[in-house]
């Protein structure tokens, strides 16, 4: 009895994220999808081996290192019809030749989401028991504080205000209600009785600002969020306030944060930056208040199976005839990643 026909497919990314996006167990289950060669990873859409692949590709599955995909890469690929991108963002990667085509495109922004999440409350948490300065105080002095001046230490009751109820947002959000803490939101797409039921109090990002301990930005890259905390408004986060970024070092003035930092006002949890890296001449890598990390709260290592594991299961629903779970549509790339 013949085989059913599988899709062909194509990976196109970085080859080095291939074994970490899918182990062997994985490209087995791949296998009993679509037809794929794990050792053909195309980087270029011109090199003449890539373009034999795609010629009958159905399927293109894509991760950091892909290029983008116009009107060259469609017309090398004509029977393509689904994307399914193993990573987070495709706004810089489907073009719009592709979205007139009708391409299905798929991504794994909420399996990326969780890791951000986790990463975001963990930083929250130990902010609000200020163990990243007493950190570095007890690495200089090597002694413990007085009682007495453990007043502004303790996550009782402590305002958390959320920028930007994205995914990642929505995750934290959720996270986030297990702990006595009191939680904000500013999100202008979000309405009052969603943001209630999310667990938090809507404000403007105005009385957010002016109310919370910790806030922690998780609003998309898009030109309306472009410098949204910029001098005025960092200036209005009460003194001693934490920032915690996880999104994107664009939506914050670089020089007027390094300002309020530098001054010691403001602590801060940075996870990205503007430029991304810092030179080697900021301060901010000396800073005692602020915890600095090489962008890394997104998946990493073993983290990285989960983003496989989300095409995979893509395929399958494919193969189901099911609608995919996490289709992208071209409208919603304006005020999302």
């Amino acid at each position: 009895m013949p085989s059913p026909h599988l899709p062909a497919a194509v990976f196109a990314m970085n080859p080095v994220h291939l074994p970490e996006l899918f182990p062997p167990h994985l490209l087995a289950r791949l296998g009993e999808l679509v037809e794929i060669d794990s050792t053909l990873v195309v980087q270029d859409f011109t090199d003449p081996a890539a373009r034999a692949a795609l010629a009958g590709a159905e399927v293109l599955i894509t991760g950091w290192g892909c290029p983008h995909i116009g009107a060259e890469a469609l017309a090398a690929a004509p029977r393509l019809r689904t994307v399914l991108h193993a990573a987070g963002s495709v706004r810089g990667l489907i073009g719009e030749e592709a979205w007139q085509r009708g391409l299905t495109v798929s991504n794994a922004v909420l399996a990326n989401a969780l890791p951000v999440a986790e990463y975001t409350i963990a930083a929250i948490l130990l902010a609000g028991k200020d163990a990243f300065g007493l950190r570095e105080r007890f690495r200089a002095e090597y002694v413990f504080p007085a009682s007495t001046e453990y007043a502004h230490v303790g996550n009782f009751g402590r305002r958390v205000g959320v920028i930007g109820a994205s995914r990642v947002g929505r995750r934290v959000l959720e996270l986030l209600r297990p702990f006595d803490l009191s939680v904000a939101l500013y999100d202008p797409y979000v309405e009052e009785a969603e943001a209630v039921a999310l667990g938090a109090v809507p404000l403007t990002l105005e009385e957010l600002l002016r109310t919370s301990d910790i806030v922690s930005l998780h609003a998309p890259d898009i030109p309306q969020t472009y410098r949204m905390l910029d001098r005025d408004r960092l200036a209005l986060i009460r003194d001693g306030g934490v920032l915690i970024n996880t999104s994107r070092g664009a939506l914050v003035d670089p020089a007027a944060l390094t300002e309020e930092l530098v001054s010691g006002r403001l602590g801060a949890v940075l996870d990205v930056t503007e430029p991304e890296p810092l030179p080697a001449v900021s301060p901010l890598y000396r800073l005692p208040n602020v915890f600095l990390t090489p962008h890394i709260a997104g998946s990493l290592g073993n983290e990285l199976e989960r983003l496989g594991r989300t095409v995979v299961d893509e395929l399958t629903r494919l193969a189901s005839g099911l609608q995919l779970a996490h289709t992208v549509r071209q409208a919603d790339l304006t005020i999302s990643a």
